[in-house]
């Protein structure tokens, strides 16, 4: 399979495209590559369980999740800490203030810090070091 090289600009500038334009998805082909961006409104926060032979709930890998998610405001690449050499800004279990940060979405070359919205404690990180996020991605879990 041969790696695709994107430029993240011309990316965000096709994400861009479709919010402004109230487009549900575009493709763009060229040659034997192709991109598919797509926009679904909020994600929800992902769950999973197995019922078991009982009729009883198991988890498995993923927990169910409850509490308040905090969704990303903008589309981008997520960042968990203020530079690769420093310690993230909270993890799973941190008591978090209203206010605090949480993470940092980079958006059209523009840092954007994300703040818990609330005080609460740290339930689920959602997402990894410099992954890209959608508008309306769950990225952490308050509870």
């Amino acid at each position: 399979m041969k790696k695709i090289q994107i430029d993240k600009t011309k990316l965000l500038e096709l994400v861009s495209f479709i919010k402004e334009n109230d487009l549900a998805e575009i493709e763009i082909k060229q040659g034997d590559q192709s991109v598919r961006i797509a926009r679904y409104g909020t994600a929800p926060i992902p769950q999973a369980s197995v019922t078991t032979a009982s009729g009883a709930a198991k988890n498995e890998d993923h927990p169910i999740l409850t509490g308040h998610p905090i969704n990303s405001p903008m589309v981008g690449i997520a960042y968990l800490a203020p530079s690769p050499e420093a310690k993230a800004f909270v993890q799973v279990g941190d008591h978090v203030k209203k206010g605090q940060t949480l993470c940092i979405i980079e958006a059209m070359k523009m840092m954007n810090q994300i703040e818990a919205d609330r005080t609460g404690v740290v339930k689920a990180r959602l997402i990894e070091n410099a992954q890209p996020v959608e508008f309306g991605q769950a990225l952490f879990v308050i509870e």
